[in-house]
């Protein structure tokens, strides 16, 4: 009896240390005056990360696929804060959507201090192709937020001081080789971890190439893993497409959310890159529980965030019109 009582204690005690080792931002920086960008803001991480900058006096820009969930979304902010927050559509899969959003940013917004990229999606279970000819995980999580960066850059530099976090994930590690004439899955054998994964390593390389690219114009930008975090994430309906996978989905969500941390606690590094006085000039960093962590071999290659930063270029067909960096 006793010791099944331990055992059944040992759980329970692995989620306090986690979550009591868990990173937290304890800056009390206000931005009034300043305006926020939160892609994904519409659940989870990303919207626990709009209510802080909202709470903190900025102007907050919602930039979410579903307008009706956003809308919602926004209202709970706007009366847990009394501050302004605005909805804006912006489907980072589709490169149309990321360029509208962008025109109307920059049309209406004067300025753009924080840029949080935040959406993104786990994977299909099998290769799915958005209308620009893009696998779907890639063009989510890593095409549209490169194009959306690109297209308000010349905006946050003239915002400057101004930051740009990119959310990646541990998941990278998982990623061991990149194909870069093969980043779409258009020949090798597709799988959602691989997807995943290789998207994730890519946020971070992005990250490191656009620092290089900004040294001395007053942004910064900088990548980080949230943490095991109890979400939706990984069980929204439209990534259950069999039965098994439906199962998989429901005990991987039950042991996440046994032992990983909430929302609030999962958006704490990105909330500390976006205002935290100790990282003001840093750039081209990882972070991990509001930490500078370790990468993998392959985040930390020059040269492959180089030549990814120019195939993805290509890829979003990125115009000389469109270049300011």
């Amino acid at each position: 009896m006793f010791l099944a009582t331990l055992l059944a204690m040992v759980p329970v005690l692995a989620r306090m240390v986690y979550l009591r080792r868990a990173g937290r931002c304890t800056s009390t920086r206000s931005l009034a005056g300043k305006t926020a960008i939160v892609t994904g803001a519409s659940a989870g991480i990303g919207k626990e990360t709009a209510k802080d900058l909202a709470r903190r006096g900025a102007r907050v820009i919602l930039a979410c696929r579903n307008r009706e969930k956003a809308q919602r979304v926004a209202e709970h902010i706007i009366s847990e804060t009394g501050n302004k927050v605005v909805v804006r559509v912006l489907d980072t899969a589709d490169l149309a959507s990321v360029r509208h959003f962008a025109k109307e940013v920059l049309r209406t917004d004067d300025a753009i201090h924080i840029l949080v990229n935040n959406a993104g999606i786990p994977g299909k279970e099998v290769r799915e192709v958005t209308r620009d000819g893009l696998e779907l995980t890639m063009a989510t999580n890593h095409y549209g937020h490169f194009l959306l960066t690109n297209l308000l850059l010349k905006r946050l530099k003239e915002s400057a001081p101004s930051r740009i976090v990119n959310v990646s994930s541990l998941a990278h590690f998982f990623t061991m080789t990149i194909d870069l004439k093969d980043l779409n899955f258009e020949k090798r054998s597709y799988g959602t971890l691989a997807a995943y994964g290789q998207s994730k390593l890519c946020n971070i390389l992005f990250s490191v190439e656009l620092a290089h690219k900004l040294r001395g114009s007053g942004v910064t930008v900088n990548a980080l893993h949230p943490g095991t975090v109890g979400t939706d994430f990984f069980t929204r309906e439209e990534m259950a497409t069999t039965w098994w996978r439906k199962l998989f989905m429901i005990v991987g969500n039950f042991v996440i959310r046994l032992f990983g941390k909430d929302s609030v606690l999962g958006a704490q590094t990105s909330i500390y890159l976006a205002v935290a006085e100790e990282v003001e000039g840093v750039t081209g960093k990882y972070f991990d529980d509001c930490k500078e962590a370790t990468t993998s071999l392959l985040a930390r290659d020059l040269t492959l965030a180089r030549t990814l930063w120019e195939v993805s270029e290509a890829d979003v067909q990125l115009q000389p019109s469109e270049i300011f960096y």
